[in-house]
């Protein structure tokens, strides 16, 4: 959360009109557990902060790109890493686990559309209506 502010206060002033700023958030800000209450807090305050920098820094654009979970083998650990995917799939509304270029691809989206800002992208399947 320090890192995205510090980040903008210090270099905003060097970014072109209509450029922009991406950060990423996390999926636990919308879905807290027990457990990452921590984790939750800083996911939901960066929402907030991206949409306070967006008007703070105005005309630079400033997003965040929220992932659920992905297969990234950050989960390969898991002693039960192949029925846990399995799950969160049938959990969500596209039933499949997010890759890599499902983030991969968001960022351009966030990068390049001169008409989004302050906006937290979900890039999470559908998980948090369900």
């Amino acid at each position: 959360m320090i890192g995205p502010l510090l980040l903008a206060k210090h270099i905003a002033d060097q970014v072109r009109d209509g450029g922009s700023f991406t950060f990423f958030s996390g999926f636990v800000g919308w879905r807290p557990a027990p457990g990452r209450t921590v984790m939750a807090t800083a996911n939901g305050a960066l929402a907030h902060l991206v949409q306070a920098l967006a008007v703070e820094i105005a005309p630079v654009r400033v997003n965040a790109i929220s992932p659920g979970i992905v297969d990234s083998g950050a989960w390969d650990k898991l002693d039960n890493e192949q029925a846990f995917l399995r799950d969160v799939a049938e959990s969500n509304l596209t039933r499949r686990v997010g890759a890599v270029d499902d983030l991969v691809q968001a960022v351009p989206f966030t990068i390049t559309n001169p008409f989004v800002t302050g906006t937290v992208v979900h890039v999470d399947g559908g998980a948090r209506p369900v």
